[in-house]
């Protein structure tokens, strides 16, 4: 059966966003091919989560919407937050916050409906990751508040939220690929450890910088010294 060139897109943003990730996971940060692959990733992850939304709005799957939505919102506010001009705000810094809302104001009565479930899933999704997730974008719901409070984050705040909603991203393109549908692969790879870790993996990438950024002298001294005077530079891709 000929797959749709809607779907042939999905498929190809999803892989330039694994690939674009994972380089800019392995080079040097903040140098030139680290933003370029950034760019790239930023780029294949907005094309993924919209062909995917869309891809699902026409087959009726709410879940994948949502998936695709919360796609393009973690990947486009950790690309504003790279660009975003030191302590200040705007009325356009208000829609993420409403959007998290709005994500975690579904996710955790779709958690509760599957609990009561015999197989604690409703339309798919496990009730543990609707609360995973849901929880996800509370936090995020708190990110996007204490940016407004504040009127705008400077410093390591910056890029850690930079990082972690890169990190985030990544994980779904990288959960969706490796532990979704899984008969693209041979019989004897599916269901294995090998496909779980490659999955989950982004998961510890962003908590690793979490705990970085939070308890590393060293790398937020590198911060500091990188953002004095440049306050409307970009920060790197993920």
């Amino acid at each position: 059966m000929p797959l749709s060139p809607l779907l042939i897109l999905h498929i190809c943003s999803g892989i330039v966003g694994l690939l674009a990730g994972t380089v800019a996971m392995a080079v040097r940060k903040g140098g030139r091919w680290h933003r370029v692959a950034g760019q790239v990733f930023v780029g294949g992850m907005l094309s993924l989560g919209a062909s995917g939304a869309v891809i699902a709005t026409m087959r009726a799957e709410p879940p994948n919407i949502i998936a695709g939505l919360i796609t393009i919102y973690m990947v486009t506010t950790a690309w504003f937050t790279g660009r975003h001009r030191d302590g200040r705000t705007g009325a356009v810094d208000w829609l993420p916050l409403i959007a998290a809302l709005a994500f975690e104001a579904y996710l955790w009565p779709v958690a509760v409906v599957a609990l009561n479930r015999p197989h604690r899933m409703m339309n798919g999704v496990p009730a543990v990751m609707a609360f995973f997730v849901g929880t996800v974008m509370l936090l995020a719901a708190v990110g996007d508040a204490r940016l407004l409070v504040r009127g705008g984050i400077t410093g390591v705040q910056r890029i850690s939220r930079h990082a972690w909603r890169m990190s985030f991203g990544l994980f779904i393109a990288s959960g969706s690929f490796f532990l979704g549908p899984q008969q693209v692969f041979p019989v004897r790879w599916r269901g294995s450890v090998v496909l779980t870790v490659l999955g989950v993996f982004p998961l510890g990438l962003l908590f690793f910088w979490a705990v970085r950024l939070r308890f590393g002298k060293k790398f937020k001294e590198m911060v500091k010294q990188a953002f004095v005077g440049r306050s409307q530079s970009a920060l790197p891709g993920i």
